[in-house]
């Protein structure tokens, strides 16, 4: 560098443009490349999530320590990946996110439309599904093996409701006070919390759980549970828009 040029914290500093995050799409990133953001990214979460509950297995029959071991290694993944990602597509990884945008982008905010949303959802199912089986191959495991591990009960049920409400109402939440800038440590560290406080393990993900099925290992989850799992992420979805818009009000000036 000569000393006409400027350091690069300079040009950091007088750098105007925004650094999109999850929950916000970043402007003028080409359809495909988000596409194929979103689904390298699904990939690689639910690889790290499937490879580190088959390594935990494999290492200790401590049902306590495998839990850990696994979630430890999501919340480092996954924070790398929000942080990676994020400034392509906005880091979703999760058709509940893209769906909550999508329903807040047609109430007037922002978020993807519905072209966006018809590629998004599709690329995280196949990349979920592809990372459970590049996780299998990895450790040997037959590709494809549907999961045995029934998850039907209903407190189970409530759990989902709980992990996709709270991880909906962070990231919006995030987004409603400008603070998207923290989402990767945020998001990773309350789906680190989850997989502890709730009856689930905090799944909270369609696509997550599509592709878990598709693996007979520790952090699989039978077929027959995807629908009813699938169904209560979306009503936290819902009940995690309405907290939003409750606990994040814009209130009106008295100018207003």
């Amino acid at each position: 560098m000569t000393a006409n040029e400027p350091a690069a914290s300079d040009a950091i500093a007088i750098d105007p443009s925004p650094r999109p995050a999850p929950g916000a799409t970043p402007p003028r990133t080409p359809l495909a490349a988000r596409a194929a953001a979103e689904l390298v990214g699904t990939a690689a979460l639910v690889a790290i999530v499937v490879g580190s509950g088959i390594q935990a297995a494999d290492l200790t029959d401590d049902v306590a320590l495998q839990l850990l071991a696994n979630s430890t290694a999501t919340v480092f993944g996954l924070g790398v990946l929000i942080a990676l990602l994020g400034p392509v597509s906005g880091a979703h990884f999760n058709p509940a996110v893209t769906l909550a945008e999508w329903w807040t982008a047609r109430r007037g905010g922002a978020g993807v439309n519905a072209r966006e949303l018809a590629v998004y959802v599709p690329s995280q199912i196949v990349g979920a599904i592809a990372g459970a089986v590049l996780a299998d191959a990895m450790f040997g495991e037959p590709l494809v093996k549907w999961s045995t591990h029934d998850r039907s009960a209903g407190n189970l049920l409530l759990g989902e409701v709980v992990a996709t409400a709270g991880l909906i109402l962070l990231i919006f939440g995030l987004a409603r006070t400008d603070r998207l800038r923290f989402a990767p440590v945020a998001v990773a560290s309350y789906i680190g919390a989850a997989y502890w406080f709730t009856s689930s393990t905090s799944f909270a993900n369609p696509a997550v759980t599509i592709g878990r099925a598709f693996t007979d290992t520790f952090a699989g989850i039978a077929p027959a549970s995807v629908p009813a799992f699938v169904g209560m992420q979306l009503i936290g979805a819902a009940v995690g828009l309405a907290l939003v818009a409750v606990i994040f009000t814009r209130g009106k000036t008295d100018a207003e």
